[in-house]
């Protein structure tokens, strides 16, 4: 009777160490599942400004948005000379330039490159005349290049030359697109535009 009530005895302590051994570590192994979960929340958490798409999804829009931007920062801004919708016909002129006009010849030249070019649409040719009014003088300006520009029969004949020896190339190589696009004073015309000034008339643009 004796050796039963030990056997019993020991039983009872060897069940009662292996559940205290295995209750810390199921304890342990819960909340290491929680944290598990506790990772996954940034996906399903709301969303933040760093997590918002930046870019505004059409060029102009674009533009605007950074004038707007700047004109904000800047504490000399007289918003009552402020003029957003000058600086959009701007844009437009240059989008209709860049899209709506077909290169219909490039040549080299001598010293230079003649282009011949015809809007696609009327809106185009306005624009290209609003453009090639202004462009050729800035051109000179910063590069000391030559624009002259021929209208003739719907078409626009440009001639681009330099007194520079090593510039041919490039101009060659920058062609139509290249040679409107070239400089950096178009971003300085866009600011002057946004806030109301007159850069052609103050010989700048």
């Amino acid at each position: 009777m004796l050796a039963f009530s030990t056997r019993v005895a020991v039983l009872a302590l060897g069940a009662v160490i292996t559940v205290g051994l295995n209750g810390p570590a199921t304890a342990q192994h819960t909340p290491s599942h929680h944290a598990g979960q506790e990772k996954q929340q940034p996906a399903t958490a709301p969303t933040t400004d760093s997590t918002v798409l930046q870019a505004p999804g059409q060029a102009v829009f674009g533009a605007v948005q950074e004038a707007i931007r700047r004109l904000e920062a800047d504490s000399t801004t007289d918003w009552s000379q402020v003029n957003v919708d000058r600086l959009r016909q701007h844009l437009l002129d240059m989008h209709h330039v860049a899209v709506h006009v077909a290169v219909e010849e490039k040549t080299p030249i001598e010293n230079g490159l003649r282009l011949r070019v015809r809007p696609t649409r009327e809106a185009a040719r306005a624009s290209l005349d609003r453009v090639l009014d202004a462009h050729p003088h800035m051109l000179k300006r910063e590069t000391g290049w030559t624009m002259a520009v021929d209208d003739r029969e719907n078409a626009y004949v440009l001639r681009v030359t330099t007194s520079d020896a090593d510039d041919i190339a490039k101009i060659r190589a920058l062609g139509y697109m290249g040679l409107l696009a070239y400089g950096q004073h178009h971003q300085r015309h866009h600011w002057h535009l946004v806030k109301g000034k007159h850069p052609h008339r103050h010989g700048e643009q």
